[in-house]
């Protein structure tokens, strides 16, 4: 559990004289926390504002600015000080003849690293060049209890990073441009595909059958109705209810849920992007994928590069732009393997080549699980430059059309990147009867035990009745293009991703 303190001598030292200074300005009829401060301008705009004053000019400018002091610099007769709000950084001076001897000393005594503050003054530039305001008069406008990390190391601990997120972000600049970085990527991704006409949709979390995808889900109970229900692994069926209810171009970027691992890659509540297009196929998905990520990262980085930071702290670059590769999957593990591997290839064989690879497999997978297997650890594993995966085996793809070339396979692709899957499309089964026998079987599979095999949907099922039209759907995780773009682990991508209690 996380410590508390309640009487005021159990408290540390930095934080009992913090709490005794919020208690003594109480006493002496000053509010700690009040209800506002009027900001004309933000530290950011300043900066744009005036941008190239000459040492020690004065501008007559009077603002309002607010911000975190983050640095400060005491002496006898000027203090400085470093603000910072949700734009940027900037210098704030505060001399003893605009402020006068008992408000310096006041900020001496009373203001701490931490501490939120509003400061009027006039926009000077200091005698070294920096752009500062000049403060006449200031205000605490929300005392910190808590002293902040050390300024040069902030959270050291990437668990205390990830737990703490509020106070990494105050001090690690890395953290702030994270954000930033997801929420541009995302915007992106949904402007590439409004702009397309695409239509933006909200299905439900709360399902009665979870199905769109084999994995685990959480189960939880809904009292009103007494009945079981599960937080969604993927919102696939619902948006294909919607393409047979003619709403043909439709996305949703949506948070899904699997009761599955948590690690550098995978966290049990993530968001992904799904989308259909009626009439397309897994090549049109392809192209509009590529095309999605080229977009996002020029949003991002400004160019075709992303850039990765590698253990010593230096930046690599690697290009994405231009096509991708496009590789069979049995073709491409041929070449990892040495070895032949087509459709042909039986599962008697395919265990020998798992065991000489040391890939590990059970004895009850069919063909289709052992290629699955082999892909993961000889292709995607290994992966670093954005590779289209395509034509899986048929029996691990259950809601995916059978190849128009080669019914052994299914017209899916994987993508991936840096040594994970970023996304996965298919030409979409639509054939209702051959959905129910694949779905059936599926069924089986839960009933005999699979926790991560799909139920059987009947409401879908109907709805397929009524005629999907052809289509090309695409499941891409947001979490995991931003993995992509930057080379950080789903823990640094994701703002509050689940940890185990203290």
């Amino acid at each position: 559990m996380s410590q508390t303190f309640d009487a005021m001598d159990e408290l540390p030292e930095q934080m009992r004289i913090r709490r005794e200074k919020r208690d003594r300005l109480r006493a002496e009829g000053v509010d700690p926390y009040p209800v506002g401060f009027e900001r004309t301008t933000t530290l950011a705009q300043l900066r744009t504002d005036f941008p190239e004053l000459e040492p020690d000019a004065a501008t007559g400018v009077e603002v309002g600015i607010v911000g975190r002091v983050i640095l400060r610099r005491d002496g006898g007769k000027l203090c400085f000080a470093t603000l910072r709000d949700g734009s940027g950084d900037l210098q704030v001076m505060l001399p003893v003849d605009t402020l006068g001897e008992e408000r310096l000393r006041q900020w001496k005594s009373d203001v701490d690293i931490g501490d939120h503050v509003g400061i009027i003054g006039e926009v000077v530039c200091s005698r070294r060049g920096e752009l500062s305001v000049k403060a006449t008069s200031w205000v605490i406008t929300s005392k910190c209890l808590r002293p902040l990390p050390e300024k040069f190391k902030g959270l050291t601990d990437p668990e205390a990073r990830v737990r703490q997120r509020y106070v990494d972000l105050i001090v690690r600049p890395q953290a702030r441009e994270m954000l930033q970085m997801r929420a541009t990527a995302v915007a992106s991704v949904r402007n590439s595909l409004t702009s397309r006409g695409f239509i933006e949709v909200e299905t439900p979390m709360l399902q009665a059958i979870h199905g769109g995808a084999n994995a685990r889900p959480f189960v939880t109970h809904i009292n009103a109705y007494d009945m079981e229900l599960f937080l969604r692994i993927a919102p696939e069926l619902y948006l294909k209810r919607l393409l047979v209810g003619g709403i043909e171009k439709v996305f949703e970027i949506n948070r899904n849920f699997r009761n599955e691992g948590a690690d550098s890659s995978h966290n049990p509540e993530f968001t992904m992007l799904e989308m259909y297009q009626a009439y397309g196929d897994y090549n049109s998905m392809r192209e509009l994928t590529q095309q999605i990520i080229h977009e996002a990262a020029l949003a991002v980085h400004g160019d075709l590069l992303v850039r990765h930071i590698d253990d010593e702290g230096q930046v690599i670059e690697y290009d994405i732009s231009g096509d991708w590769p496009v590789i069979p999957v049995n073709a491409g593990i041929s070449q990892a393997l040495g070895e032949e591997v087509t459709a042909d290839t039986q599962a008697e064989q395919l265990r020998k080549f798992c065991e000489k690879a040391g890939i590990p497999n059970e004895p009850s997978w069919g063909r289709g699980q052992l290629i699955l297997e082999m892909y993961e650890h000889l292709l995607e594993d290994r992966t670093t430059s954005p590779t289209f995966y395509i034509d899986f085996p048929t029996e691990v793809s259950p809601l995916t059309r059978q190849h128009r070339d080669d019914p052994r396979l299914a017209e899916r692709w994987d993508l991936v990147a840096f040594g994970a899957e970023v996304g996965t499309a298919y030409s979409e089964l639509i054939d209702p009867v051959e959905q129910r026998a694949r779905l059936t079987a599926q069924s089986l599979l839960a009933s005999g035990g699979d926790v991560e095999a799909m139920a059987l949907d009947e409401d879908f099922l109907r709805a397929l009745e009524y005629a999907m039209p052809p289509a090309g759907g695409q499941g891409m995780g947001i979490d995991r293009l931003l993995m992509m773009l930057t080379g950080r682990s789903i823990r640094e991508t994701v703002l509050f991703p689940l940890v185990r209690p203290e």
